[in-house]
């Protein structure tokens, strides 16, 4: 019984949690003049992933790199076809197509450059740099075309230390 209670819990905090995470990041967004998508590729996206890099490291830390390929690979999937998937079931995804055509060439191609990372059966040191360099240029090129023009402030907006917190 306890074991459900804490899982009802936990489910709730998670909820209560992302909505928190949400609002923030919109308004940091919107103190940098930058758009939510930006926001959401950074922000949201490093904080959603950080479980799954800790888990990633311990496991080659503990000698499993199975472990940490499978974590990826599978947080990639579940993102894109769960998450994604569902999202566009409940409302209508607007993306610009400039924008889609950019984040979804660099997707591409980092799948395509992980699939060939992978032909050999490892993933090493040089490979990662690689791929960090790969972060790094897509993080440039998006916060470099993801500026937005300032908009008036609203209302609801929350006082930027409460956005960072």
């Amino acid at each position: 019984m306890m074991t459900y209670l804490l899982f009802a819990l936990g489910l709730v905090a998670l909820f209560f949690g992302g909505e928190y995470l949400v609002r923030g990041a919109t308004a940091i967004a919107k103190h940098f003049r930058l758009s939510p998508m930006v926001i959401g590729l950074t922000i949201v996206g490093f904080g959603t992933s950080a479980p799954e890099m800790l888990v990633s490291v311990q496991a080659a830390m503990a000698g499993q790199p199975a472990i940490a390929i499978g974590n990826v690979l599978g947080s990639n999937i579940a993102n894109i076809l769960l998450i994604l998937g569902i999202s566009a079931l409940i409302a209508p995804l607007i993306i610009p197509v400039r924008k889609l055509w950019r984040d979804l060439g660099f997707m591409l191609l980092a799948t395509a450059v992980i699939w060939v990372m992978l032909l050999d059966g490892n993933v090493t040191r040089f490979d990662g740099i690689l791929l960090a360099l790969g972060l790094i240029i897509f993080l440039a090129t998006a916060f470099l075309t993801g500026k937005v023009e300032p908009e008036e402030a609203n209302e609801g907006d929350i006082p930027q230390w409460k956005a960072w917190a």
